[in-house]
């Protein structure tokens, strides 16, 4: 029995001109979310999607052992700070994780802060922290709801007693303290008309760099860099290994590219009073530069330049001339070497990801010598701790079916070897059921694209077995193995077949495979994704009608891309607070800096590339007499001012006016808008666990899959 969808009004005279091409806009008014008209579409969207997924037949016991299995504890990597260790632990089911204190990593932990006693329900989380070099202070922001606004508060380290200052209108910010703890590097915006709580779409444009001295209002905050003439400039601050200097990154957008400026800040005789005298180091968007560490003038940064793959430079700037740098690792022939951060004074410890896993590695800063590799089994370093002037460091261990290996070194040592300091087990998850795979497939073009596959051991190959295909492709962001206990549940009690694609557009294999997947080659991110779907009904894993995919952000752009493109490949859609109109996505919040990866609808050409795939504007109008579309699962928030409900909004609307009122259509196309909620960060366990529910029950019900003990 198909669907009855809201009627939602259609203003067929809301049309844009785009270079001479005239495109209809008839939802424009779903981008004020706050007037009565789009809160009461939401409203009945909601009352169609929330008691349908209520009533999915495995939501129950989803829920149920979803709860049980997430409640293990999680631990972070400790970090040191003057003579004290830090670390974050989730004793299992914890809405936020809670910062913990110890004098040695034998003595016993205390609780240093908790975010779970600022809020009832969770939703206030700690969205960065920061101690002072000797652990005199630390500065914590704190963001409501799930929205990118942070608050900053400062706290004492010794007593836990609060300080008096607070900084407003923070954003995408960098939080760095002197060595002297007299005060800290931050971001903010000017004030903007009507409200900031992350339910508005305003521009976020014009961000500028304060330093503040702790024990002062921030109205007396002292301004060191702006950018009048260049309203959409980023910039962030780290202060050196040495404290001597202040290190200025100035980015636009999101490549992989920044400015490079610095100042001493042992050559202000009065200290830092107002405009900082920036030394223009680099001052061109030609490449990026990632500060290591520095050996008294001459600095260590990561960098693509002219490494896609990216290698380590020396760069004295005391001779700052290009013909001065040198090369201190030079660039892999076929590996990405990651991050880079020093310890122990003299070493560096490196990363490469070699098709999508992770190397790690100890090497020497002086000369660039490798000298020893790291153990560490197939999957991905999920977090490193450590500080050029300590000998020790911990590195964090994860996989697809292993939570989490803490592992800790000591380089003082006379044979440093790295123990395991602390490993996680979930109860009633049996790695040994489990079997990961990596394959490689050939794209529409030809390239070979890597896919992890984790499925039950000893799996038939017989077409029938249900699949969640996943994947990103954007922001140079490379999709590496990660524990989901959600995707372990649909492999074990669901029978099915968890697949992960390493489509172009992220950063897998560096700049290069980036590239191939932005602007006008876009279209090479949705080709490989449907491509990787092609592969696994070829290969008799699964069938079309069996594959469910999900993606989330400009993975939500991807899977209703491919959707669009593709109707007939999939079973089943989840997008998650996609990017769907990409003609208008740069003027809302953020958006304008996605342009590096996706171009400007405000470019003729580049408006030619963005109108094939928008997934807004290549939707069927009706009547609709093509194939039946698969189940459709929309995901947004209320608080979402990265990727702003008006993308989800609109898509809902047009797809349940052109598909929805086909009388052959009888899967759901449905949309489930949260409130209190963003775009993902920072969300308490409790909603987290409820969403994958109701995403798992929503693919289970809609392709037809029972519950397997």
């Amino acid at each position: 029995m198909p669907f009855t969808y809201p009627a939602a009004r259609r203003d067929e005279t809301k049309v844009d001109d785009y270079h001479g091409t005239k495109i209809c806009d008839p939802y424009a008014w779903l981008e004020d979310p706050d007037s009565a008209e789009t809160m009461a579409f939401v409203e009945e969207q909601n009352k169609l999607t929330m008691p349908y997924l209520e009533q999915c037949s495995v939501h129950a016991q989803f829920h149920q052992r979803l709860t049980e299995l997430y409640d293990y504890p999680k631990y972070s990597c400790p970090y040191k700070r003057g003579k004290r260790y830090f670390y974050f632990h989730n004793k299992g089911l914890q809405n936020q994780d809670v910062l913990y204190v110890q004098d040695s990593l034998d003595a016993p932990a205390t609780v240093f802060f908790d975010p779970n006693k600022l809020s009832e329900d969770g939703t206030v989380a700690l969205k960065m922290g920061r101690l002072s070099e000797e652990c005199e202070y630390f500065a914590y922001g704190l963001s409501t709801s799930g929205s990118d606004w942070v608050t900053v508060h400062f706290m004492k380290a010794d007593d836990l007693s609060l300080l008096p200052d607070v900084l407003e209108r923070v954003k995408f910010s960098c939080l760095a303290w002197t060595h002297d703890a007299k005060g800290v590097f931050y971001n903010c915006y000017p004030p903007q008309q009507g409200k900031s709580d992350g339910t508005e779409t305003t521009s976020n444009i014009n961000q500028k760099l304060y330093y503040h001295v702790i024990g002062t209002q921030q109205s007396e905050d002292i301004l060191v860099a702006e950018f009048l003439e260049h309203p959409k400039w980023h910039s962030a601050v780290t202060i050196s290994d040495d404290g001597s200097y202040a290190v200025l990154s100035i980015t636009e957008g999101c490549e992989p590219v920044n400015r490079l400026w610095y100042c001493d800040l042992q050559q202000l005789p009065d200290g830092i009073t107002g405009l900082l005298p920036w030394v223009k180091l680099v001052d061109n968007f030609d490449a990026q530069y990632s500060y290591v560490t520095n050996e008294g003038t001459v600095f260590t940064f990561r960098s693509n330049l002219d490494a896609p793959r990216y290698r380590l430079i020396n760069i004295d700037i005391s001779k700052p001339d290009r013909e001065h740098w040198t090369t201190v690792i030079p660039q892999h022939d076929k590996d990405v070497l990651g991050f880079v951060s020093c310890v122990n004074q003299c070493h560096l410890l490196v990363n490469y990801v070699h098709d999508v896993k992770d190397i790690l590695q100890v090497y020497e800063l002086s000369t660039g010598k490798h000298l020893r590799d790291l153990p560490l089994d197939v999957g991905t370093v999920a977090g490193v701790s450590c500080k050029k002037k300590y000998s020790e460091f911990f590195y964090k261990f994860t996989s697809f079916t292993t939570p989490g290996i803490i592992y800790h070194c000591d380089l003082s040592a006379s044979k440093p070897e790295p123990k395991i300091f602390r490993e996680v087990e979930v109860k009633g998850i049996r790695q040994e059921d489990y079997q990961t795979s990596q394959v490689f497939y050939p794209s529409k073009d030809g390239t070979e694209i890597p896919m992890f596959l984790v499925h039950a051991k000893g799996l038939q190959k017989n077409g029938t077995h249900p699949v969640f295909l996943y994947g990103y492709g954007g922001f140079e962001n490379s999709i590496q193995p990660y524990y989901n206990v959600a995707y372990l549940l649909f492999v074990r009690h669901l029978g099915g077949i968890l697949a992960v694609a390493n489509i172009r557009g992220g950063g897998e294999y560096g700049l290069t495979w980036h590239k191939a997947g932005t602007l006008g080659n876009k279209q090479n991110c949705f080709d490989d994704f449907q491509y990787a779907a092609e592969y696994l009904i070829q290969e008799k894993y699964t069938a079309a009608n069996r594959i469910a995919i999900n993606g989330a952000s400009n993975g939500g752009l991807l899977v209703a891309a491919c959707l669009n493109q593709r109707p007939d490949l999939f079973g089943c859609v989840v997008a998650e607070v996609g990017v769907m109109d990409m003609l208008k996505f740069h003027k809302f919040t953020i958006g304008h800096a996605w342009t590096t990866d996706y171009g400007c609808s405000e470019d003729a050409e580049q408006f030619k590339w963005l109108i094939k795939y928008s997934p807004l504007h290549n939707l069927p109008q009706p009547p609709y007499t093509g194939p039946p579309y698969p189940a459709v699962l929309l995901l947004t928030a209320d608080h979402d001012d990265r990727v702003v409900p008006l993308h989800t909004l609109k898509y809902c609307a047009t797809l349940q006016y052109g598909v929805g009122s086909s009388p052959a259509q009888v899967q759901p196309l449905m949309v489930r808008v949260d409130t209190r909620s963003g775009h993902g960060a920072g969300k308490p366990t409790a909603k987290a666990i409820l969403e994958e529910t109701d995403v798992f029950s929503f693919i289970a019900q809609t392709l037809g899959l029972g519950w397997k003990e």
